[in-house]
């Protein structure tokens, strides 16, 4: 599946590299119309980032993410700043099909063991930003100030004791640079986790990026810069990778 990503600061759509604040591209976009033309386009499932939630949970976009929902014809997942039960609570309450965890989950495992448990394993997307560090994968935590102690596959095998269904795996180095994906993390998650809905992101940025990431056995794959900066369109990219 090929999911399309708006990232959210103060209700305009915005791109950062390599998650900086200070790295920013905001679009003179209107996110809701957006999101419809993203539905219209042939998306199956569209990827909001609340970065304002994300610097700080008491300025989560509730409101214009409520709208979005309520707005688009397809299902919306999300995620920035998640940190508390409640917090997905929330998000599910509004219609949100499905939230995404990161730091919180991978700072108290038991914590996303829990969300999975309660919830199920269809509202809940692990997200896990890693950096490569002598050929290993380790999990940054913290905005991606810090890394983590907790290596990729020690954390996806933990969680697939709770039936871990999606996964969010971005490589920092790529990020928003727009020079393509690292296919090698990719395939290696494709061969050890057949089953897992394992969703690349990070450095798409061409058609043949797309077809590169489907020829390896990816799942499904984020789309963000590379639609909004006109490189290719989601119809052209569905074409190659049409939604099952």
């Amino acid at each position: 599946m090929l999911i399309p990503a708006l990232d959210l600061i103060d209700g305009q759509i915005v791109r950062l590299k390599q998650g900086d604040f200070n790295e920013k591209t905001v679009f003179n976009l209107d996110p809701i119309a957006k999101v419809q033309e993203y539905a219209q386009d042939g998306a199956a499932l569209i990827h909001i980032v609340d970065l304002d939630g994300a610097k700080d949970p008491k300025k989560r976009q509730l409101q214009l993410i409520s709208q979005m929902v309520k707005n688009c014809s397809c299902p919306i997942q999300t995620g920035g700043g998640i940190r508390t039960y409640e917090d997905v609570q929330s998000l599910l309450d509004i219609g949100v099909k499905r939230v995404v965890v990161g730091s919180a989950a991978v700072k108290d495992v038991a914590f996303g063991h829990k969300l999975l448990n309660d919830f199920g394993p269809d509202a809940i997307c692990l997200a896990l930003d890693v950096r490569i560090i002598d050929s290993m994968a380790q999990v940054a935590i913290h905005g991606w100030l810090e890394t983590s102690q907790n290596s990729l596959y020690d954390l996806l095998d933990d969680f697939m004791k709770s039936n871990l269904q999606h996964v969010l795996v971005t490589d920092i180095s790529k990020d928003g640079m727009m020079q393509g994906a690292n296919n090698s993390l990719y395939a290696d998650l494709a061969q050890r986790y057949p089953k897992l809905d394992v969703i690349a992101s990070g450095g798409i940025s061409s058609l043949q990026d797309v077809k590169d990431l489907k020829a390896l056995g990816a799942s499904s794959a984020v789309l963000g810069r590379s639609l909004l900066s006109g490189a290719f369109t989601l119809k052209e990219a569905l074409n190659l990778w049409p939604n099952d």
